[in-house]
């Protein structure tokens, strides 16, 4: 099946632009939110030149404004005349250790990562349910594989939730029109990934972007990428002592 009318949040940079780009290459008709409303613009300036045929639809929306969600899910929705598929990916890395004095950037990423993450698939739900089809994409990371230490248990943790909510909702629509991918990328490079300070293991961003917009397409339950090493990694994770994972962190 062709989601043709995909909304992407989070896609005024980064994983967000990327795969905005690339579904716009193939054809889709998107509708774009995020906080930055002016890059938006931009993007969509953009791809309408690069892709002539394509509808683009941006709003305005911080995902931490709970209530503003649904709206302007619908406000999208109507524009587009349906949604086909929604990709929660707006997402933050701020974080600190525990117990330093940095508790509102703990708090800030748990809220924006999980709990603003749950009010997007509620309103997503809301919509394929009323239209009974639809693919809901929940992108996570590798790091929910394992709690990681200092700066980035906070985060961490709240993509563990994002996993397992998307676990959840597979198998509770298993058989069903409605379909539920959790996408888990490793370090890809972007603006977010640098002030983290990943350098290890890290993929081009069209390299990350394209193994992503691969296994939403292909409606994956759950999907490492790129493949390679984070498929082995899923793998070998969980199973490393404590002592070499806080070497590794």
């Amino acid at each position: 099946m062709t989601r043709q009318k995909i909304l992407i949040t989070g896609a005024s940079s980064g994983l967000g632009a990327g795969m905005a780009r690339e579904f716009a290459r193939r054809g889709r008709d998107l509708a774009l939110c995020a906080r930055r409303v002016s890059n938006l613009e931009e993007l969509r300036a953009e791809l309408l030149a690069a892709n002539p045929g394509i509808t683009v639809a941006v709003r305005a929306l911080d995902v931490d404004d709970h209530a503003a969600v649904p709206k302007v899910f619908e406000e999208l929705r109507a524009e587009l005349g349906g949604l086909d598929r929604v990709i929660v990916n707006a997402g933050i890395g701020k974080g600190a250790r525990l117990g330093t004095g940095r508790a509102d950037a703990n708090i800030a990423t748990a809220t924006t990562n999980f709990v603003s993450a749950l009010a997007q698939a509620e309103a997503a739900l809301s919509i394929f349910r009323k239209q009974e089809s639809g693919h809901l994409v929940l992108i996570s990371s590798m790091s929910a594989v394992r709690g990681l230490p200092g700066a980035k248990a906070a985060y961490s943790a709240s993509k563990a939730g994002l996993s397992a909510l998307g676990e959840g909702l597979a198998i509770e629509l298993r058989g069903t029109p409605i379909k539920v991918s959790t996408v888990q990328p490793g370090f890809i490079a972007t603006d977010m990934s640098a002030r983290a300070g990943d350098v290890k293991l890290v993929a081009p961003l069209d390299k990350g972007v394209n193994s992503m917009v691969a296994a939403i397409e292909r409606e994956a339950v759950r999907a490492c990428v790129p493949e390679w090493p984070w498929r082995v990694l899923d793998f070998v994770m969980p199973r490393l002592p404590r002592a070499f994972m806080a070497k590794m962190s």
